[in-house]
């Protein structure tokens, strides 16, 4: 697939899809840099940074559990922690590849987002609105940095096993998997390796003419409306 012997950053690889994508993307011959850290400041981007050295492929991988509550009893706080952990180190991190990738007029950038804010979850504004922005963020992103030859795109996913917001007894519970058969077209839950080999596909030398898209993964729960 083409990212053999490529440097990988992988931005909070122990949390959400980060294990799934690391172990396949390890499987097909990557020098994989998984960083744990959350990139809160940019003392902790420089430090990645200097970590991981040249970096060809960026999988910004970042994981923050919803915070439900009625719009009107929305917490200043869980905004703010929404936003802090999801939005402003997507920023930074593809601000601080960004400049090699141009020198070398060649970069993959795939962010690991939401379909949450595609379609939109009620009691679930903040997260909505937190997802919403880092895909705003990755389309406009895409179409920039495309004249260079980077390639930069999203991944908004939803219904995905294998990631840190669903528990495995979740799987086994009714009442979970008979809302999942009304509300998702494709009636099941998809495997971690599903949206790995997307993230690997639109990392790989084959992936050349894809930019600024925001790709569901959601077995069609955006478009089931």
């Amino acid at each position: 697939m083409g990212v053999s012997g490529k440097r990988v950053l992988i931005t909070c690889a122990g949390q959400y899809m980060g294990p799934a994508i690391r172990q396949l993307f390890e499987a097909e011959g990557a020098q994989v840099v998984a960083s744990e850290n959350p990139l809160l400041d940019q003392e902790g981007v420089t430090a990645v940074m200097a970590e991981a050295g040249a970096v060809d492929i960026l999988i910004a991988n970042f994981a923050e559990p919803p915070r439900s509550a009625a719009v009107d009893q929305i917490q200043d706080d869980d905004w703010r922690v929404l936003f802090d952990t999801l939005v402003h180190p997507l920023m930074r991190i593809v601000r601080a590849v960004t400049p090699q990738m141009k020198e070398r007029e060649a970069g993959k950038i795939v962010a690991v987002t939401s379909a949450a804010p595609l379609r939109g979850i009620p009691y679930n504004t903040a997260y909505c609105s937190a997802r919403g922005a880092q895909n705003a963020f990755m389309r406009a992103v895409g179409l920039e940095l495309a004249r260079f030859n980077i390639q930069a795109n999203a991944i908004a996913q939803n219904y995905v096993k294998n990631n840190t917001y669903y528990p495995e007894t979740l799987f086994q519970n009714e009442k979970f998997l008979q809302n999942v058969r009304q509300l998702v077209p494709a009636r099941r839950v998809a495997e971690g390796s599903e949206t790995a080999e997307l993230a690997l596909f639109l990392a790989s030398d084959r992936c050349s003419h894809l930019v600024g898209q925001i790709i569901p993964m959601a077995g069609g729960w955006v478009t089931s409306t």
